[in-house]
């Protein structure tokens, strides 16, 4: 299937899972996490597409598998992002990635073998790392390879503006309500929990507060739990949970504009892109103090930042964000970071540099 996408034509692939014993909803929740599909047309395009002088793979496992297969095969080089985290991951996260698979028989293990899906970071030319603590732990593990921290962007321009009083009222929430977004997956990675469980001591701080999320739900069990949490509380009319807003939806830009804060709670976070949304949104950050996260934001200057294990650090940070009248200096400089250092132009400019270093320099010896 092909399709174009703000100019660049898409070809989209059928893809299968090489297990026995798989139920729908699993194959569903395994394209939410990332599973490990196989795909015959894909190795077909990449194998008969001309002029191809690099591959960019974005994923690992059997896929990638493929593009490095093609790539050796075609005797040219290949680069890998790593943007979910491979080396910095917590070990109970990555379990998850697999769970769905579980009382399935997999018989594709051979697949792997075939392409050499274990070998896509050690054959690539260059392993880009979308968070810093991804880069520096890539690079301990491979010293003599090209490591680089290229990190995700956004665009400045589309986050500018939103309407915030129609998202609000589409989703009924009151006009005078002190919003807290959180974007992200309805998963216990994101943590939303956190200020699920506080609603009751934040609206000691500010009693018109309500929680928006926004995401995916990635991890039935924890949304039923999630939701379990809402009830038992007993604060279901200040929460609003809306589910599977796509990336590009102009909705996503209302909700950013409909919040008064933005909030990333994540037990573990590589990046955190949507924090780059909220700067270029212009609204203020709270956000853990966890794995990439550390190197994105600077604590009281353009965010603050909190121990996600520490209900008492994050209530002092959102009192501090509620009754600052200096918020607005933060919320600046976070707009300027997004527009000088993380607009995708900026980073488009250095993943070409990026391809050219690797074509120059051929496909790595076997």
């Amino acid at each position: 299937m092909a399709e174009e996408i703000d100019g660049v034509r898409v070809r989209r692939f059928p893809y299968f899972y090489p297990y026995i014993g798989l139920s729908r909803e699993a194959r569903h929740l395994l394209d939410r996490k990332g599973g490990s599909p196989f795909s015959f047309s894909l190795m077909r395009a990449l194998n008969s597409v001309p002029d191809l002088d690099l591959i960019h793979l974005h994923a690992g496992n059997r896929i990638g598998g493929i593009g490095r297969y093609i790539a050796q095969r075609r005797r040219i080089p290949y680069v890998v992002s790593l943007h979910g985290g491979v080396f910095d991951v917590p070990v109970e996260e990555a379990a998850t990635w697999s769970a769905p698979s579980r009382g399935s028989f997999e018989w594709g293990k051979i697949f792997g073998w075939w392409v050499g899906s274990r070998r896509v970071l050690d054959d690539a030319a260059a392993i880009l790392c979308v968070g810093y603590n991804e880069k520096t732990l890539t690079q301990e593990r491979y010293p003599n390879k090209r490591v680089i921290h290229l990190p995700n962007g956004v665009d400045p321009v589309r986050f500018a503006r939103g309407d915030g009083l129609q998202f609000r009222a589409q989703h009924g929430i009151p006009p005078d309500a002190y919003v807290i977004l959180t974007v992200g997956r309805i998963d216990r990675q994101k943590n939303q929990l956190l200020p699920a469980r506080l609603l009751p001591k934040l609206h000691n701080i500010h009693p018109k507060t309500h929680l928006l999320f926004v995401g995916n739900v990635t991890s039935p069990a924890y949304y039923d739990e999630l939701t379990a949490v809402i009830r038992n509380v007993g604060i279901e009319r200040h929460v609003t949970i809306v589910p599977g807003l796509p990336a590009s939806a102009p909705d996503l830009v209302d909700a950013y504009h409909a919040s008064d804060v933005f909030l990333l709670p994540s037990i573990h976070e590589p990046f955190g892109i949507v924090i780059l949304e909220a700067w270029a949104a212009g609204k203020p950050v709270l956000a853990s103090n966890v794995g990439g996260i550390r190197h994105l934001v600077e604590h009281s200057h353009d965010a603050l930042s909190f121990d996600p294990g520490d209900e008492q650090t994050f209530l002092e940070v959102f009192e501090e964000l509620a009754r600052n009248p200096e918020t607005a200096k933060r919320v600046e400089a976070g707009m300027k970071k997004a527009h000088e250092r993380f607009d995708w132009d900026v980073i488009t400019r250095s993943l070409i540099e990026i391809y050219e270093d690797a074509v120059d320099a051929g496909a790595p010896e076997k």
